[in-house]
């Protein structure tokens, strides 16, 4: 089970961090993925990172966002800074190895 939170709203060039907790005991062989969609169009990867710390990102939030997690605590985070209205959809947490979604937690950039 995925359990997403942080979404909320904020200004441009603002910042906020999502957190997705993962039950069960073997979290941190996972490779792990934050995922997001807007209305209308498909999902979309955001950001990945595998159980020996290597990332990706999508082009759109390079050098905006950062993917990090704390295998104590079974725990992916998504860390976005700077912002934009186009950063407002829902982002989900994704369990790559088990092909699972978590629920969706959304983010609203509005002045």
């Amino acid at each position: 089970q995925l359990q997403a939170s942080g979404g909320g709203s904020v200004q441009p060039g603002g910042s906020l961090t999502l957190s997705c907790a993962a039950s069960g005991s073997r979290f941190l062989f996972k490779d792990m993925a934050w995922y997001r969609q807007a209305p209308g169009k498909e999902r979309e990867l955001v950001a990945s990172i595998n159980s020996v710390l290597s990332t990706t990102y999508a082009d759109f939030v390079k050098g905006r966002f950062t993917i990090s997690r704390d295998n104590a605590k079974n725990t992916v985070y998504l860390q976005m800074s700077v912002l934009k209205p186009d950063d407002t959809v829902v982002y989900y947490c994704f369990d790559i190895n088990e092909n699972y979604w978590g629920q969706g937690t959304l983010v609203t950039v509005s002045s």
